[in-house]
């Protein structure tokens, strides 16, 4: 079964095609980055235009990539949500009418679900059960996923997510959007030691996270020191020496506490390099297998809302009707509609 699969859930229009046999055929990708870096964020109402703009090249592209007609399609799926609500309207409308011309079903995608299982593009793919951490702009959890479509939240951000508290704190440091792979870049050159940040709910019990008092920190520090750029890179790298630390710190305690054997790592911050190399460090210590999405697929992309998509469509868990419907806030213990 061939899948089309749509992402438009904030700044990053996305198409792929899944074969259920042959696997990834086509992906591609287009950032809204250069439009909003003189906003310093994401513009909503700029966002769902340029998905307007730029949707359909994409999907040509992809089918002609893919080396594959519409009519060779026997599903679409598209992001439903999280996300920002216009940006997703524009994805389900192009898939519900371009799901009635063809007399095809959709496949309504969790935004979240859908990072949760990139690494199963991979080539030696985890098995469930397994432990996942979900960090991003907009969420930082920890998952229990027992099974395909069956996932409970252990743990998440009580406050800022860390995907947030990164671009925050590297707009503090006055550094150009996106502000958390700006921060990484310069806190290569921060010197360890000079700054020691807190480690939020280190000490407490429970899996929650908090991020906001190690923003808070961060503009203490840079009104009193970081008027050079060393200082600046000393504060960045204080401030993701401390974040990391409090992911893996509950990585570690959710491995123990559930004897987990296998952890995922999926969003945006799943790019970082200081995260991969601390939790892989875990992994050994812990006798755990670490699993990443490649890095392509660490930020929004529509490979994997094809593979989610496929796995629901296997399953018949399809959409005939012509309602469209998204949803900007979803629980993810609740993937299905």
């Amino acid at each position: 079964m061939v899948i089309l699969g749509i992402e438009t859930s904030c700044d990053e229009t996305g198409v792929a095609v899944y074969d259920t046999v042959g696997g990834l055929l086509a992906h591609k990708l287009y950032s809204q980055v250069a439009l909003h870096a003189e906003f310093g964020g994401v513009v909503p109402e700029l966002a769902s235009r340029d998905h307007v703009r730029k949707l359909l090249p994409l999907v040509k592209g992809a089918l002609k990539e893919a080396k594959i007609e519409l009519q060779d399609l026997d599903g679409i799926a598209y992001t439903a949500g999280p996300g920002l609500i216009g940006a997703l309207l524009v994805g389900a409308a192009f898939a519900k009418s371009l799901s009635y011309a063809l007399k095809i079903p959709t496949i309504p995608v969790h935004h979240m679900e859908a990072h949760l299982l990139a690494p199963l593009l991979e080539e030696n793919p985890p098995e469930f059960p397994f432990l996942a951490l979900l960090v991003s702009g907009g969420h930082t959890q920890l998952i229990e996923a027992a099974a395909f479509g069956k996932y409970k939240v252990l743990g998440e951000t009580l406050d800022d997510a860390v995907g947030e508290a990164f671009d925050k704190v590297a707009k503090i440091l006055g550094l150009p959007y996106p502000g958390g792979p700006e921060l990484a870049k310069m806190a290569k050159n921060g010197v360890k030691g000079r700054f020691s940040f807190p480690r939020p709910m280190a000490g407490q019990k429970g899996l929650n996270f908090s991020f906001s008092g190690l923003k808070t920190y961060a503009l203490n520090c840079f009104r009193e020191f970081g008027l050079d750029n060393q200082a600046r890179a000393d504060i960045a790298f204080a401030f993701q020496e401390a974040a990391v630390d409090s992911l893996v710190i509950k990585c570690r305690r959710a491995i123990k506490e559930n004897h987990f054997t296998s952890l995922v790592v999926a969003g945006g911050v799943s790019a970082n390099y200081m995260l991969r190399e601390q939790l892989n460090e875990l992994g050994r210590a812990e006798g755990a297998q670490i699993y990443f999405p490649r890095l392509e697929f660490c930020t929004d992309n529509g490979a994997m809302i094809a593979y989610t998509g496929s796995r629901y469509f296997m399953l018949g868990k399809t959409n005939t009707n012509m309602e469209i419907k998204v949803y900007p806030r979803w629980e993810m213990g609740k993937t299905s509609i």
